[in-house]
């Protein structure tokens, strides 16, 4: 009976690992063309409006396939989730690999944004749902290192790959890591079990799409236009008129694409909001970093880079610590020291001018990262654990598509002060300080409501 169980457990770590894994090639690629973008307008002689829609395209596409994965988990086995999700990403690397045109290289970025899109719940599912309870939060917490490590360290890892060998080296060594996967999935994963049942409600499916898809269009376009162009809100009104549709629909129907019953969980509805407002606080620092650095200080790529180091090395050793940590002593004092982290490192980048050492931009900074490393593992974990088994995923897909929008809302809200904040007169540090005040204020919210409201 021992060697079942000990059996059992070292499947339950080898598909977490083959899954955690495969998220982390997807959130790598994510962010890793960012570096790679100068090259690939340049082979492709794009604009730079073109050439962001590599980005955006990435983030639109995961928010409208994330909500799909709750159907996938239904209908086919583990097994056969874990293969499509890797089919997907296999001829999303070879488009882009051996992209002639910008038209083939997009459809592989959309490609690996689906299976990404397909992974991630998963990911949180089986964290959730195949762990002891008293190690959730720390499966959850080495799931982070897919979450936070992997799309920080994605730039610097494209920018080094494209400047030694070329931007298509990138997508080539994914393509090797995505057949060792494939191959280990093969040999480690077992089948599970499958509802051949259950039924893929298109029109949720559409309303999902649209309605993330216009939010998530809407913020991106805000960085670009005003408020008032119908590029922006038009977009976020039909998005959030399609979203109300789509919850409408999930409870009126008998197989929803997502159960809503999720929100009669006030442990999953907090931490739903708290990590809402956390992604509308952070996500978008880590862009404007490196324009405050290089276009304020007169700083290089390099220094930027520096800067960001310690908190993209921090999540690698403190998402997995956070989870420990919860799982011993309880969520609060993880979450409360956590946040109180994340609010002290953005206040005080809010005073951050052109006089200011780098030294003291890195120490600010990477207080803030250790707060966000200590807040995302334990915070899902937690949110997730007040929902019954059989909705986590529902949970979970919700979630990661609602952090998403907030994400693209606090980025583009950034990007937007730093384009309207330098008018004539304004101090030359101004604009990044109304960035950070923007990113501060979601601080403080998020440690607020934390210690308001997280138990």
């Amino acid at each position: 009976m021992g060697n079942i169980l000990k059996g059992d457990r070292a499947r339950v770590y080898a598909l977490f690992a083959i899954v955690m894994l495969a998220s982390a090639l997807g959130n790598l690629s994510q962010t890793a063309v960012n570096a790679m973008l100068p090259e690939i307008m340049d082979e492709f002689s794009l604009e730079v409006g073109l050439g962001q829609w590599l980005t955006t395209s990435y983030m639109l596409m995961l928010g409208i396939t994330v909500p799909a994965a709750t159907y996938l988990s239904r209908r086919f086995s583990t097994r056969q989730h874990v293969f499509i999700a890797l089919a997907f990403f296999l001829v999303g690397v070879l488009a882009a690999g051996f992209a002639a045109n910008f038209a083939m290289l997009l459809a592989g970025r959309v490609c690996q944004a689906v299976s990404a899109g397909f992974l991630l719940p998963l990911m949180q599912t089986i964290a959730m749902t195949r762990f002891p309870e008293g190690r959730r939060a720390t499966a959850m917490g080495i799931a982070g290192i897919a979450m936070g490590f992997a799309p920080n360290i994605g730039p610097t890892v494209g920018g080094a790959l494209s400047f030694s060998f070329g931007w298509r080296s990138f997508f080539f060594v994914l393509l090797v890591a995505v057949v060792v996967l494939a191959f280990a999935t093969a040999l480690l994963v077992r089948g599970g079990e499958a509802d051949r049942t259950a039924r893929f409600d298109t029109l949720s499916f559409m309303l999902s799409a649209l309605g993330f898809g216009g939010l998530l269009l809407g913020f991106s376009q805000a960085s670009s236009f005003s408020f008032t162009s119908p590029f922006v809100w038009a977009p976020l009104a039909l998005g959030a008129m399609f979203l109300v549709l789509f919850v409408r629909r999930q409870k009126r129907i008998d197989d929803p694409l997502i159960n809503m019953e999720i929100f009669a969980s006030r442990q999953y509805t907090i931490g739903f909001a708290v990590l809402c407002l956390l992604h509308a606080s952070f996500m978008g620092v880590t862009l404007v970093i490196p324009l405050y650095v290089e276009q304020l200080c007169g700083g290089t790529a390099l220094d930027a880079g520096i800067v960001l180091l310690p908190g993209t090395l921090a999540a690698l050793l403190l998402n997995p610590l956070a989870g420990v940590l919860a799982d011993r002593f309880g969520i609060r004092p993880v979450v409360f020291v956590s946040g109180a982290l994340l609010a002290v490192g953005s206040v005080l980048m809010v005073f951050l001018d052109e006089s200011t050492p780098l030294m003291v931009t890195m120490l600010c900074q990477a207080v803030r990262a250790f707060g966000v490393s200590g807040l995302m593992g334990p915070l899902i974990s937690w949110s997730l654990a007040g929902l019954p088994g059989r909705t986590v995923t529902d949970g979970s897909s919700f979630s990661i598509a609602g952090r998403q929008a907030c994400a693209s809302l606090g980025t583009s809200a950034m990007v937007l002060l730093i384009a309207v904040g330098g008018g004539a007169g304004a101090a030359p540090a101004l604009p990044f300080q109304l960035a950070f005040a923007f990113s501060a204020a979601f601080a403080v919210a998020t440690f607020a409501f934390i210690a308001l409201k997280v138990r």
